[in-house]
């Protein structure tokens, strides 16, 4: 398993369009093939940055969700919502501590 984190920024007038479209359509993410959590984040110094974690089984499993026709939706939407370049990254989760 392997966690996906992404960063993007919005326009400020643009954040509560990026918020419906994530509720409205965060379950079907999580319900995808492989993919066993899904958390948003709003950083608490820039009102304007979020951050996504989502936790998959394999690298595939997030290969399949991002040439899906749902992300394909999703991104077209969210994308013209930035107001800075996006960031992406998997990592391999080596401590986690309850």
């Amino acid at each position: 398993m392997f966690v996906r984190i992404v960063k993007m920024s919005f326009h400020p007038e643009k954040i509560e369009e990026f918020l419906a479209n994530f509720n409205e359509k965060k379950q079907d993410i999580r319900n995808s093939s492989g993919c066993n959590l899904l958390e948003l984040y709003r950083d608490k110094t820039n009102p304007n940055i979020f951050f996504t974690y989502s936790y998959w089984e394999d690298e595939q499993d997030l290969e399949n969700y991002r040439n899906s026709d749902l992300f394909k939706s999703i991104w077209a939407k969210t994308k013209i919502l930035f107001n800075d370049k996006p960031f992406a990254w998997s990592v391999d989760k080596t401590v986690s501590l309850p």
